[in-house]
């Protein structure tokens, strides 16, 4: 997702739209998201999105676009531009879903970071790539843990999946903009990857 105007949008569902939608698992969330971004020839995904839960009332899911979605069949979507200025500021707090993991040796094998201390490290080691520098004391890591789920009859899907919480400065503004307009790390197909940020003023 490169250049071009950035579409925030909240699907909510409640729990009848949830019974409708038959929402079981992670691909679940997938298949409705995607629902909503009809494929367009050969074009590839140009949206991200992060399951945020809810209570026995609502469901929400956060997208992030470059055109604005469909209308659901179920459900309602609430959405609006971002401006420019908001990925100008210098310091923002931030949570991000992330499916962490790393390539090891010659043979590049990706294997998944495990254990808070590690997982702790690697996104304070990998964030400067991104453009922004965290601060090591603001970062908590939580909901660590595995989503599987079946793609159909034959595939089976497995993702590690750890939550960042934290506060980060900007360091590199064009490698920021691009993390957060197309995600951080693998599986943002999946749900992970959303970098869910709100200025702070210093």
């Amino acid at each position: 997702m490169e250049g071009g105007k950035m579409i925030a949008s909240v699907l909510r569902l409640n729990r009848a739209d949830c019974r409708a939608l038959k929402l079981e698992d992670a691909y679940s969330i997938h298949r409705i998201v995607y629902s909503l971004f009809p494929k367009q020839d050969n074009e590839t995904r140009d949206f991200l999105f992060a399951d945020k839960g809810g209570d026995w009332n609502c469901r929400q899911v956060l997208i992030l676009s470059e055109r604005k979605p469909a209308a659901p069949e179920f459900g309602e979507i609430e959405s609006r531009e971002i401006p420019e200025s908001f990925l100008r500021w210098d310091n923002y707090g931030f949570e991000v879903i992330v499916n962490p993991t790393q390539r090891n040796g010659p043979s590049k094998k990706t294997t998944p970071i495990r254990g808070i201390e590690n997982l702790h490290k690697w996104f304070i080691r990998k964030a400067p790539a991104l453009g922004f520098e965290v601060e090591p004391e603001s970062l908590q890591v939580t909901r660590i843990g595995v989503r599987r789920f079946d793609k159909n009859k034959e595939e089976k899907i497995t993702h590690g999946s750890a939550t960042f919480i934290g506060k980060l400065r900007v360091i590199d503004r064009q490698s920021f903009i691009k993390s957060f307009k197309e995600g951080i790390g693998r599986a943002k197909g999946f749900g992970f990857g959303l970098l869910q940020i709100v200025p702070i003023q210093k």
